[in-house]
């Protein structure tokens, strides 16, 4: 039978139309069931905060449980894995860290590749580090540490709370952008970095300005600069590295990712949704209490920040030679 050409015209018309309709209809559905959002991280910390104020916001506003799941081990590549094994259809997600895109280097024989296999849906916070010291230590200044530190080569021990962390790595960045010999002391995590430091045990420290910010307020540590390009509300007094060492900037940061091949339609709508929470007043007020800025961004300019992330710091572990415990 030979349609007439006006009829068959509608109908490719209507063929044609029907996947975007489906898509559409795919991403007003979305979520139908509960949503995973897995934090390779253990409970408490300021990554897994942030993970649970943002899917506490999608659960209200997406009408579906966005249920926090702590993954812990191998730096976040557990984690991480797990999403990249899970279908490509929404219900599993991956709380993005800066240890993400370190760990693309740092490890040589993952079974995932992160830039590869993890679509990127949104960042969601930045956070400078501190660079501080014990109040016995001489130094006053930023200066004045980089000139005892020149004069007394390998003599100054730089904690961090971790090997080839933020902390560490930023460190490392320091030393080479400063031309500075410092010995690096590794730690466990943030508390017993700072009990030491606190007690004297070590010199000097990198450490989140959210885990050190009291013990600055008391006096009990000197702050001598911050690793963001800009200064901080929370310490405006205190100098940025970048203000001394043109070009220097270290921070931790985070955000939202899916399998790949996840529907770019439900990858909208979940950066969205989120870019509206870090839009609230609510929101914003919790994150900085933090000690952490919001990032909104689309898909691909948080893709664009994991990509550059994981080039810099690819240089620091190579040129440094630091290797995963």
């Amino acid at each position: 039978m030979k349609l007439p050409r006006r009829k068959f015209l509608h109908l490719a018309a209507t063929a044609a139309a029907l996947p975007a309709v489906s898509r559409f209809a795919r991403a007003q559905a979305y979520p139908t069931r509960p949503v995973r959002l897995i934090v390779g991280f253990a409970a408490g910390g300021n990554a897994d905060t942030t993970a649970r104020v943002m899917g506490q916001w999608l659960s209200e506003r997406l009408g579906q449980p966005f249920v926090v799941e702590n993954r812990t081990g191998a730096a976040t590549n557990i984690a991480a894995e797990a999403v990249v094994r899970s279908p490509p259809d929404g219900y599993t997600l991956l709380f993005i860290t800066s240890a993400n895109a370190t760990n693309a280097t740092l490890y040589e024989k993952l079974s995932f590749n992160f830039m590869r296999d993890i679509a990127p849906i949104a960042a969601t916070t930045r956070s400078p580090l501190v660079l501080e010291v014990h109040p016995a230590f001489s130094p006053s200044s930023l200066t004045e540490f980089i000139s005892y530190a020149k004069a007394n080569p390998g003599k100054i021990t730089l904690a961090s709370f971790g090997t080839a962390t933020v902390s560490h790595l930023a460190g490392e960045l320091f030393k080479a952008m400063a031309g500075i010999n410092l010995l690096h002391v590794p730690y466990r995590g943030t508390a017993p970095m700072l009990s030491d430091l606190l007690g004297g045990q070590v010199q000097a420290s990198f450490d989140n300005l959210a885990g050190s910010i009291e013990f600055i307020k008391l006096r009990k540590l000197r702050p001598l600069a911050i690793t963001s390009t800009t200064r901080s509300d929370k310490l405006p007094e205190v100098p940025a590295l970048h203000e001394f060492l043109p070009g220097f900037e270290a921070s931790a940061w985070n955000g939202v990712g899916a399998p790949k091949n996840t529907p770019t339609d439900i990858i909208r709508k979940l950066n969205r949704e989120i870019n509206a929470a870090l839009a609230d007043p609510q929101i914003k007020s919790r994150i900085e209490d933090l000690g952490s800025s919001v990032v909104p961004a689309p898909p691909t300019e948080f893709g664009k920040l994991i990509a550059d992330e994981t080039e810099k710091w690819a240089n620091v572990i190579k040129a440094a030679g630091i290797k995963p415990e």
